[in-house]
């Protein structure tokens, strides 16, 4: 009976081993022997040709040559809803491997809690791989508005180009208004950042709120130098070097409550352009990501192109992305309902 029951023990073991080696070994290969001569897919979440375009490609030229086994990336558009598609297609459909990451908008990790319409993810599992800006927003106004100084905003009113209910150039001035008192009035529906500088031009409007200052510098040195244009304020947790004497948001704020509304609010910021792996990727392939990523954005070719491409480099690392995610979602709740209702009022 006993001798029986050690052969039945050895066939369940012998069964067992057959399932789950392979699994095993799939994970058992090193980071190297992983990555040689793999294509790995970069996602990007927006249509061709704009900024979050243009950065993950210039990326993907240099972040291969970092990785261990020197793998190929290749840059794939998913376009769809901000980018919440691909968050989603990460979160629920990529494999969990480390063969594919990708880049979504700096405020899609937040809908959940903002928004909660459209998301089926948990921002605080991703695979975080860093941010290639630790971005600064700001709001302008145009000489002719009358309008030279934020403070100016609380008496009188500026009217500023919208594109997008769940957009910064909608939410930005919303949460402005309902948390601070200014008078910002929104002219929605302009389908992107270049219309409402046409309609800036045009006057149809008299200025932009939630225009970060990367794109500022890069569409619009012009106005600034010829001083056509007054940046009001920053909208993030700390201020660009380049705008010294320009306040901060949260210089605003009369409260602890409306300072951790405008922090929940500008949180996303920080950043401002960041690069996700699904959830679950071995330790060690995301700790190589993670590292050649960082090693990427001081490549000393990858700098010299984003240079010529004028795109701001200010990494912020993947253990830096995750940790803010985690503290932005440990907000108490009623601060997150009053954000909340504050995006969201018209």
């Amino acid at each position: 009976m006993q001798s029986q029951r050690h052969r039945l023990l050895h066939v369940i073991a012998a069964a067992l081993a057959a399932v789950l080696t392979p699994a095993a070994l799939v994970f058992a290969d090193s980071v190297e022997d992983f990555y040689r001569g793999r294509d790995m897919d970069l996602y990007i979440g927006y249509s061709p040709g704009g900024a979050y375009d243009f950065y993950a490609r210039v990326i993907g030229r240099h972040m291969g040559s970092h990785i261990p086994g020197n793998p190929t990336l290749v840059p794939k558009n998913m376009e769809g809803a901000g980018s919440l598609r691909l968050a989603n297609f990460l979160y629920r459909v990529a494999l969990h491997d480390g063969s594919a990451f990708g880049t979504i908008g700096r405020g899609i990790p937040f809908d959940p809690l903002l928004i909660g319409k459209g998301d089926a993810f948990d921002a605080q599992k991703f695979s975080w791989i860093g941010s290639a800006n630790n971005e600064v927003s700001v709001c302008v106004a145009m000489k002719n508005s009358g309008i030279t100084k934020f403070e100016d905003l609380f008496t009188k009113e500026l009217k500023v180009g919208g594109t997008g209910a769940s957009a910064d150039t909608d939410q930005f001035p919303r949460v402005l208004n309902a948390v601070l008192g200014t008078h910002f009035k929104i002219v929605e529906g302009y389908p992107g950042g270049n219309d409402v500088l046409l309609a800036m031009e045009r006057g149809e409007v008299a200025g932009r709120c939630g225009w970060s200052w990367s794109s500022v510098k890069t569409t619009r040195k012009e106005w600034l130098e010829d001083k056509r244009m007054v940046v009001l304020v920053q909208l993030s947790l700390t201020r660009h070097p380049e705008l010294p004497d320009v306040p901060l948001v949260t210089d605003f704020a009369k409260n602890d409550e409306q300072r951790a509304i405008l922090k929940l609010m500008f949180a996303r910021n920080v950043i401002g352009r960041p690069y996700l792996a699904p959830p679950n990727v071995p330790a060690d392939r995301l700790a190589a990501l993670r590292k050649a990523f960082m090693d990427t954005m001081q490549d000393k070719d990858f700098l010299a192109e984003a240079e010529k491409s004028q795109l701001e480099v200010n990494p912020v690392s993947g253990e830096e992305v995750e940790k803010l995610v985690k503290e932005v979602y440990a907000t108490p709740a009623d601060i997150v309902a009053k954000a909340k209702a504050a995006a969201a009022t018209q």
